[in-house]
């Protein structure tokens, strides 16, 4: 998906972590200009392919080699800086880490679990797309995709009001026309709160498109370039690149701003605006509630949310 996680809020029931392993949390960085996007695909290049073959390096005397579980899937062009993963490893494969490959310590007490991240750099080189910031025995109950609140991003446009900066082309979309962002702004306020987001969405057969929108706004920053700011719960296929597309619409001037919220309410996807190109997309912080709450969280989404019911003009819900 264009950005995350096919909802995580309708995905089947998982059995639980076997207790022999042990869970790492991962906090991962890329450029996705070069990746088919995150999921690992036959013959294409993909972030968690990437990882997953220095995971095959790394344990290569330990088969089998551990996969990733990733917070929320981005679609390929679509970059991160907060993107969060889980592995599980054996426990061959943990003692494994604590032996330091080449050089001494100087006094310093060794971390098998944080060499983890650094291994995976040192197998990408220094002039990686990929950079792994930590690596760390998760919290008990930690999920990266089910223990999440919320997933961020930003999304960075330079209209005509703004500089069109070569090194900045692979982050940022540069856009053909002036942009109002007062109207952006108005229409990022009119969509927000719990919806149906079936018309914003790509929908995947089996999957709800109901989230909870928490924040959507926009600002123009010194430097003339328009950033967006987005969270919600979680993201359906497309759905970021729909919503700033639909404020770009009306920050041009091409639709008043009630008629975003109302293909919203319709629930039926058009063609009256469109949806942005995925350069400009950045994942940028996932949200996760304290430790002890961590396993509760991720058994609560787990279960499956069921349609939106709207029971009065004023949606109930929201």
């Amino acid at each position: 998906m264009e950005i995350d996680a096919p909802a995580a809020l309708n995905a089947p029931e998982v059995p639980d972590k076997d207790d022999s392993l042990t869970r790492l949390r991962l906090d991962i960085a890329y450029d996705g200009t070069g990746f088919n996007g995150w999921g690992a695909q036959p013959d294409l290049r993909t972030v968690q392919g990437s990882i997953e073959e220095a995971f095959a390096i790394v344990f290569r005397k330990f088969a089998p080699f551990p996969v990733l579980t990733v917070a929320g899937r981005t679609d390929a062009g679509v970059h991160a800086t907060g993107q969060v993963a889980h592995v599980d490893l054996t426990l061959e494969q943990l003692k494994s880490l604590d032996r330091p490959r080449r050089g001494g310590m100087s006094g310093k007490k060794y971390d098998g679990p944080a060499s983890l991240g650094r291994r995976i750099n040192g197998i990408a080189g220094l002039d990686s797309d990929i950079y792994v910031s930590r690596s760390q025995i998760a919290a008990d109950g930690f999920d990266a995709r089910f223990s999440a609140l919320w997933r961020r991003y930003e999304y960075r446009i330079a209209d005509t009001a703004a500089p069109r900066n070569p090194l900045e082309r692979h982050r940022t979309l540069w856009y053909p026309a002036l942009l109002d962002v007062d109207l952006m702004n108005e229409t990022a306020a009119s969509l927000t709160g719990l919806h149906d987001w079936a018309a914003y969405c790509k929908p995947r057969d089996g999957a709800t498109t109901v989230r909870t929108l928490q924040e959507f706004t926009w600002i123009r920053q010194d430097d003339g370039i328009l950033v967006a700011r987005v969270q919600a719960d979680a993201f359906c296929h497309s759905m970021v690149r729909s919503l700033v597309g639909a404020c770009v619409a009306a920050g041009q001037k091409n639709l008043p701003v009630p008629r975003l919220a109302a293909i919203r309410d319709a629930k039926i996807r058009g063609s009256e605006f469109k949806v942005m190109p995925a350069k400009g997309l950045i994942l940028t912080e996932v949200g996760y509630p304290d430790d002890e709450e961590l396993a509760a969280r991720a058994e609560l989404t787990r279960r499956r949310r069921g349609p939106l019911v709207d029971h009065s003009p004023v949606n109930q819900l929201m």
